[in-house]
């Protein structure tokens, strides 16, 4: 995929792993719009690295008379680290065409486990955690996959804790509401740790450095400010 010269020279394979994570970000974002919207969000098939900040990268590409411009990174830190998955992203929007600011979302790299909300977190766990004394090794697994998946998924910076959906294999902030403070305290800080539950029983953490993010933020909001 061709790719405009970024304004901070950084290593290719790096830049082409990230425009190929932008095709499957696009593709994310257009999943979770209308129907009527494919046709547009499909026409953005060419995203360009314009620039790269610290630990993040910029780029825009084009649907119809709207300008599209997203911030991304991939984690510094993977834990489990022997855990076999996909590569992960964190991916913000900015579509001004649709009235969409900083819209945050992740890439997980596996099937993300939706928390069962059947009963309190504590006594599931309390529950899962007595049923493992007296089960083999089979059960421990099955009694493991059930665990995770009371566990739901967060994302937090210092003190700061985030609520996230999952849909697939991806993240949305919970409540869109909160997406302004969660962009705010990233700008502040100096990590996000992303943790999820898999369909498979893994409990994950995934880690960003936030070194240019604030950088990289403000300048797709300046490229994408009128649509």
């Amino acid at each position: 995929m061709p790719l405009a010269a970024p304004v901070v020279v950084r290593p290719l394979a790096a830049a082409l792993s990230l425009c190929v994570a932008l095709v499957a970000c696009a593709a994310v974002a257009a999943a979770a719009k209308p129907a009527e919207k494919e046709k547009s969000d499909s026409a953005a098939a060419k995203p360009a690295l314009v620039a790269t900040y610290g630990d993040w990268s910029v780029f825009q590409s084009q649907s119809g008379k709207s300008r599209i411009c997203y911030a991304l990174a991939q984690p510094k830190d993977r834990a489990p680290a022997d855990l076999k998955r996909d590569p992960a992203y964190a991916f913000i929007a900015e579509r001004p065409g649709e009235g969409v600011r900083n819209e945050v979302s992740f890439i997980m790299g596996f099937e993300v486990a939706a928390p069962d909300a059947a009963a309190p977190k504590d006594d599931k766990a309390k529950d899962a955690k007595d049923k493992d004394k007296a089960k083999d090794a089979k059960d421990e697994k099955s009694d493991k996959k059930k665990e995770a998946e009371t566990v739901a998924p967060t994302a937090a910076v210092g003190d700061a804790t985030f609520d996230l959906l999952p849909k697939g294999a991806d993240l949305w902030v919970k409540n869109a509401a909160k997406e302004g403070e969660l962009i705010a305290e990233m700008r502040k800080g100096a990590k996000l740790v992303i943790k999820a539950a898999s369909k498979k029983g893994n409990l994950t953490a995934d880690t960003y450095s936030l070194a240019g993010f604030a950088q990289a933020i403000d300048r797709a909001l300046k490229d994408c400010a009128g649509g």
